[in-house]
C-alpha cells in the first residue's frame, strides 16, 4: 500500500511552541493521532492571528479545512514541548495550503516529530458555497514568505 508523503517547503515563517499536556496521552501513554491533529490546527490559528485573520474572519470570508495529510516520525509523550511551524504554498482561486513541520528537543537534538499539510478553502458562509481568496489575503501570504 503506498503511504502518504509530505514535501515540505524550504522555508517558514512562522513557529510556536505547544506543550504535551497530560490529557493529550493515549492508552500507549503517548502523544495519539488525534493530539497531534489538534496541534496543528493550533498552530494554524495562531499563525493567522499574527497575520491579522481569524478562520472565520479572512478578511471577509471563512476557512474550511478540505483535507489533511500527516505523516508520523516519533513519539510525544507528557512534558515534550513541540514546535510547530508553519508555511503557506500552493495558492490557487479558492483555497492554499498550509504546511507543518512538528519537532521536539531532546537535549541538545531536534527530532522530527510528524510533517503535515492542511488544504485550507475560502467559504462564505453566509451564502453557504466558497468563496475567492480575498487579494489582501494573497499579499500577505507572499509578503510573509509565500
Amino acid at each position: 500500500m503506498a503511504r502518504i508523503k509530505v514535501e515540505l517547503p524550504e522555508h517558514f515563517t512562522f513557529a510556536t511552541t505547544i506543550p504535551v499536556r497530560i490529557t493529550d496521552l493515549n492508552y500507549g501513554n503517548h502523544v495519539g493521532n488525534d493530539t497531534i491533529l489538534s496541534m496543528i490546527h493550533e498552530a494554524r490559528v495562531q499563525y493567522l492571528k499574527q497575520l491579522g485573520y481569524g478562520e472565520l474572519n479572512l478578511a471577509g470570508v471563512g476557512l474550511i479545512m478540505s483535507d489533511v495529510a500527516i505523516e508520523f516520525k516519533s513519539e510525544l509523550f507528557y512534558g515534550d514541548e513541540v514546535k510547530v511551524a508553519v508555511a503557506a504554498g500552493d495558492l490557487s482561486k479558492i483555497s492554499f495550503d498550509l504546511y507543518y513541520k512538528l519537532e521536539k528537543r531532546s537535549g541538545d537534538t531536534t527530532q522530527l516529530v510528524a510533517v503535515a499539510k492542511t488544504g485550507m478553502v475560502c467559504y462564505d458562509y453566509s451564502k453557504k458555497k466558497v468563496a475567492a481568496v480575498p487579494v489582501e489575503v494573497v499579499e500577505k501570504l507572499k509578503a510573509a514568505g509565500f
